[in-house]
């Protein structure tokens, strides 16, 4: 399995940076030929996105590193702080876009009707981005790699990009130029804006928020139907980029020796991993049966 992760998401990456190289040179060029600041603006942002990718797939190859002595439920925190550094690219880009725009308002002098090559680009960029965009977020939660699927999603958003672009040229040539940078600002909001989300789902990654409530359903199922595990509880899961790690707490007849009772534990830490493959890591703690015990500890809440 971690050898396929590794071959797939190296496949996407080498996509999605060959599919970036092509996008920004032609949209620099083709933009600075035309007039277009908006298709200018998106070769940055297309130019950001082959620097993401290395970003995305350096953290991807960390967090595919085994356990060891220093890191003993191994490095999958390293995709989402690879995440997290997508974030910082993109608020720059971000800045950058949105303040040339907003020169381009002060100084509409500046400002000149893109021709209809800039509206073929768009046309180009829209078609690329949908399919590179759809292949790496497949991939990504094929193998669950938040790193994969955070560049994913920033590739996306030039989708949006490039509409708004199209838009832009045909309106411009009806007469409002103005808009050109019009549509460059939107493009830096729309970047701004996938920041925000990508930083926030990589965050609640590296906080560990707590999964679905479905996902805990199933941790207890599996559970229960192991006999002679009864009532799981206190289910906790820690995800660490594209694997989690879960604690939970079984009640077991008191009478059960120590033996006994182990090869039950283990036989729920076992069918948990092979029934969620996810699931990299689980420890379980054993409960007698109708012992009152203070579950109010602080390390004990969920």
């Amino acid at each position: 399995m971690d050898d396929y992760r590794s071959k797939a998401g190296q496949k996407a990456v080498t996509v999605a940076i060959l599919a970036n190289c092509f996008l920004t040179v032609f949209n620099i060029l083709i933009g600075f030929l035309s007039g277009s600041y908006a298709l200018m603006s998106e070769g940055a942002h297309t130019l950001s996105d082959i620097v993401t990718s290395i970003v995305a797939f350096a953290g991807f190859k960390i967090g595919q590193k085994p356990a060891d002595e220093d890191h003993p439920i191994g490095h999958g925190r390293a995709e989402a702080i690879s995440g997290l550094i997508i974030v910082l690219f993109l608020a720059m880009v971000s800045y950058e876009i949105m303040s040339g725009a907003i020169e381009k308002f002060l100084n509409p002098s500046t400002i000149t009707v893109p021709d209809t090559f800039a509206a073929i680009m768009a046309v180009f960029g829209i078609l690329i981005n949908y399919s590179v965009s759809e292949y790496i977020i497949r991939i990504g939660k094929e193998i669950k790699s938040p790193a994969i699927v955070a560049d994913g999603q920033h590739q996306k958003t030039d989708i949006f990009s490039s509409v708004a672009i199209l838009l832009g040229v045909i309106v411009s040539n009806m007469g409002y130029p103005i808009l050109d940078p019009f549509i460059g600002l939107i493009i830096g909001l729309l970047i701004l804006k996938t920041a925000y989300e990508i930083g926030k789902s990589n965050l609640d990654n590296i906080m560990g928020k707590l999964p679905s409530q479905e996902f805990i359903e199933k941790i207890k199922d599996i559970a229960n139907n192991t006999p002679p595990a009864q009532e799981a509880h206190n289910i906790k899961v820690d995800y660490m980029g594209s694997y989690a790690v879960v604690t939970l707490h079984i009640k077991l007849d008191g009478n059960l020796t120590l033996d006994e009772t182990h090869k039950v534990v283990h036989k729920v830490q076992d069918n948990i991993i092979k029934e969620i493959p996810e699931v990299k890591y689980v420890m379980v703690h054993a409960c007698p049966i109708g012992l009152q015990y203070d579950h109010d500890q602080e390390i004990d809440k969920l």
